[in-house]
């Protein structure tokens, strides 16, 4: 997965085309695996129908992936491969904390068990501190301009502006481009399948902790707003 941000992100491909191009592609694959394996469209539309009341609840966890994968690549891109993917895999720990305090997914460990999670989850704490506090020396910085220099010089790519977007000055941020009527569509469409499928979701049978998920939820949106604003003060989300 990797592999294709190098090169996409010394070009200065905006972010937002990049998932949208990962999320299309596992979408249309994901389908076609469906057809190939049931038997056809038909199987897949029974199948659909009938998991319609857990269809919404679906969505919605691929619609906070694609955002937490959007984040990610932002973080691939200003901050390189090397920093932005360790720290964008600790969202793990969210969803252990989810596990643990929303659906009691320990409570039946014992006591070794539960201090190997939590051992481990300060382990890997500590790490993304260590990750993003450190440093780049003088001499990562000079291997990242040779780099630069040689893609640009391989692929045509005008220097300026691609060492500019390494280092958040990204000439897309100040670009203007008004709305098209298509993107208006989109989003409509996206939210009227939303609402819809919302028409026939019903709440799962799994006991749940209503008092974490209030706390989680908060805390989880609370770094959404936190880190968004200062990505669009930094990069105006290009």
């Amino acid at each position: 997965m990797c592999i294709p941000y190098r090169k996409a992100y010394l070009s200065g491909m905006n972010s937002l085309s990049f998932v949208t191009v990962f999320t299309v592609g596992e979408l249309v694959t994901t389908i076609t695996l469906a057809v190939v394996f049931l038997g056809g469209v038909r199987p897949v539309l029974e199948t659909l129908t009938a998991a319609r009341p857990v269809l919404f609840w679906l969505f919605l966890g691929g619609f906070c992936w694609v955002v937490g994968d959007l984040f990610q690549q932002y973080a691939a891109k200003y901050i390189r491969i090397g920093r932005g993917i360790p720290l964008s895999n600790t969202n793990q720990l969210w969803g252990l904390a989810w596990g643990v305090l929303v659906f009691g997914e320990l409570a039946s460990f014992g006591k070794p068990a539960q201090a190997q999670v939590i051992a481990g989850s300060l382990i890997m704490i500590l790490g993304a501190v260590a990750i993003s506090s450190a440093v780049a020396p003088e001499s990562e910085r000079a291997a990242v301009h040779e780099v630069v220099v040689r893609e640009c010089d391989r692929y045509g790519l005008n220097l300026e502006v691609t060492t500019s977007a390494q280092l958040w000055k990204d000439p897309l941020g100040t670009a203007t481009a008004g709305r098209r009527w298509w993107d208006f569509l989109i989003v409509a469409l996206a939210t009227g399948t939303f609402v819809w499928l919302a028409r026939y979701a019903t709440r799962p049978p799994i006991i749940m902790a209503g008092a974490w998920i209030a706390v989680l939820v908060v805390l989880m949106l609370a770094s959404l707003v936190g880190g968004g604003w200062l990505l669009w003060k930094y990069t105006r989300f290009p």
